[in-house]
């Protein structure tokens, strides 16, 4: 039995995703399950995405709080260049609604950004105002687990307990087991953990859910579970995709040089690191790592160490 699945703009007629799914009467009921879990994961960045589009095509000054924090994910989601221009954005929502949940979330979402900006002045009050975020989107988040999975990365990022996180994300999860973002959030939380094997499979059920979504981020969590188990060989191609993907992105560049720099490919951690120079002065790392394990810590220290003493 073959099922197919298609998503239209009502307005436009526009093709938004199509897809199919194919299996056996006898497995019927397993298969309508690989179906909602699919349609559920693909359907909802792909809403907003069409979303963002519509949003950002009225004047700024007519914007209501939803329509600001829309405008804050069209510069978020797509590079990590922007995040104070995001920032302010979702200031102005949480101002006009200060219990809205998704822009308080994805406001902490920013300031985690912020405070790893070698050239930023005030990287201390982005990490306070960042907990605040985090822990006020906790407050308003109720039942929404997407609020839920950025609050908890955020905090995360921040130094809050790992293991009430987990909690947090596994909330998510359970309210809707289809949430692509859910996992992808869920697997850099078992990462920090130190739960490498659990990391990777979390991001693959990201990736199966929706497989066009933050798919750079996602190589590089499977790319720094990979090189934390230290299979570094494998961990070079999805690093390298990580860079690909989302080439304004400091933190795989160091993992990449951390990596050949452990397997004596020193050649290619130096030219790694040359072009990690290119984007930031700051090569090595001068904030708080979310790595819980501390072999985790030293293995990338070490690594990014040996690196840099190559190119010295």
């Amino acid at each position: 039995m073959r099922i197919s699945a298609q998503l239209i703009e009502a307005e436009t007629g526009a093709h938004l995703w199509a897809d199919r799914f194919d299996g056996s009467l006898e497995d019927l009921f397993n298969l309508q399950d690989k179906v909602a879990a699919s349609v559920a994961g693909v359907v909802e960045p792909a809403l907003q995405a069409a979303e963002t589009v519509r949003s950002a095509r009225r004047p700024t000054s007519d914007l209501s709080a939803y329509d600001l924090y829309l405008r804050a994910c069209a510069i978020y989601f797509p590079s990590h260049r922007r995040m104070r221009e995001a920032l302010a954005l979702l200031e102005q929502a949480i101002r006009r609604d200060p219990q809205y949940g998704a822009a308080l979330g994805l406001a902490g979402l920013c300031c985690t950004h912020l405070a790893t900006d070698a050239s930023a002045p005030d990287r201390e009050a982005i990490r306070q105002k960042g907990i605040e975020f985090g822990r006020r989107a906790v407050e308003a988040a109720g039942d929404d687990p997407g609020v839920l999975a950025d609050a908890a990365l955020t905090l995360a990022v921040f130094g809050e307990d790992i293991d009430a996180m987990m909690l947090l994300v596994d909330r998510a999860l359970a309210l809707n087991p289809g949430y692509a973002r859910g996992w992808h959030v869920s697997g850099f939380l078992r990462l920090w953990a130190g739960q490498t094997d659990l990391a990777m499979e979390h991001a693959a059920m990201a990736l199966r859910l929706s497989p066009r979504a933050q798919a750079g981020m996602t190589s590089w969590l499977i790319g720094a579970a990979l090189f934390f188990s230290r299979r570094f060989a494998e961990a070079i191609p999805r690093l390298r995709v990580a860079i690909e993907d989302t080439p304004g992105f400091q933190t795989p560049y160091r993992f990449l040089a951390a990596c050949y720099a452990h397997m004596g490919r020193l050649d290619e951690a130096r030219s790694t690191i040359a072009r990690l120079r290119a984007l930031t002065p700051e090569v090595t790392v001068n904030y708080p790592l979310p790595f819980r394990d501390p072999q985790h810590r030293e293995l990338f220290l070490s690594g990014l160490r040996l690196a840099l003493s190559e190119t010295t």
